[in-house]
This record gives C-alpha cells, sequence and structure tokens, in this order.
C-alpha cells in the first residue's frame, strides 16, 4: 500500500481519532511500518513530505491533537 508521498507501508494499524474543523469529518490516526519507496507528493492531497531525525524534529503539534500523540507513543515505543 502507499499513501500521498508514494511511500509504501505494511503493518497499518489503527490507533485513534479526533475530531477535525469541518462538519461531518474525523482526523484518524494510524501507524504503519516503512516498507520502501522515495517521496515523492501528490501535489492535490498534500503541500509538503519529508523524513525528520529524532533529534531534529520540527515544532511539534498541541499535546490534545492526534498528531501529537502519536508522535508521543511512537517515540517512547
Amino acid at each position: 500500500m502507499a499513501e500521498e508521498t508514494g511511500v509504501r507501508v505494511t503493518n497499518l494499524c489503527y490507533v485513534g481519532s479526533q475530531c477535525w474543523p469541518f462538519p461531518s469529518q474525523l482526523m484518524c490516526g494510524f501507524v504503519a511500518d516503512y516498507a520502501g519507496g522515495d517521496i515523492a507528493i501528490q501535489t492535490r492531497e498534500l503541500v509538503d513530505a519529508r523524513w525528520f531525525p529524532l533529534d531534529a524534529l520540527p515544532t511539534l503539534p498541541p499535546k490534545r491533537s492526534i498528531a501529537r500523540y502519536l508522535l508521543d507513543t511512537e517515540l517512547t515505543r
């Protein structure tokens, strides 16, 4: 399986969800294992995609977000 970056993943696992600021929509959080491929952005879906080393992460999202929960949970795994 590949997602909006063209990167292939395996072992896709649902972690949780949160409300999204658009009516009738939901943001879902998943984790997966990298299975190969180089980043190739689908510009209709994403503006940017990059890999970051753990010691050089960009500003993290707020703690109450599913994105931050995924990062905190996976970094301590």
